[in-house]
């Protein structure tokens, strides 16, 4: 693995802990009026787009506007395959493993590194690439 290839992982690291605190404190703004789950959409929403702007500037260095909703769309496609990755590893984990079983944070942790991983990969070869 190359330099740049870790650089970027760092920065979709830091993207997603920045993702992370929007999406929370998105949700603890929006839940008194849309309920919980319309408020998780909404901050999912503001969370994903908070990402997708990082990621597209600091992350793979995209400039200008070209194709700007296309990756948006493509990001926000990619960020539910990996959270489909991050579920299942969770879910598999904590039936069938049981150190996982018994301490659920290790399964959050593999399953949130699953997903990392397919959403980079998904990002940097198809959303943003050269």
């Amino acid at each position: 693995m190359n330099r740049e290839t870790l650089r970027q992982i760092g920065m979709f690291a830091v993207s997603g802990v920045v993702g992370y605190v929007v999406d929370v404190a998105v949700l603890h703004v929006a839940a008194p009026f849309a309920g919980p789950y319309g408020g998780r959409v909404i901050s999912y929403f503001a969370a994903a787009t908070t990402t997708f702007l990082m990621n597209r500037r600091f992350t793979f260095g995209v400039r200008g506007r070209e194709n700007f909703f296309k990756q948006w769309g493509a990001f926000l496609l990619a960020n539910l395959s990996g959270g489909a990755v991050n579920y299942t590893t969770y879910a598999l984990l904590t039936a069938f493993a049981p150190a996982p079983a018994n301490h659920p944070f290790l399964a959050v942790a593999a399953g949130s590194l699953s997903g990392m991983a397919i959403n980079f990969t998904l990002s940097k070869r198809i959303v943003f690439r050269a």
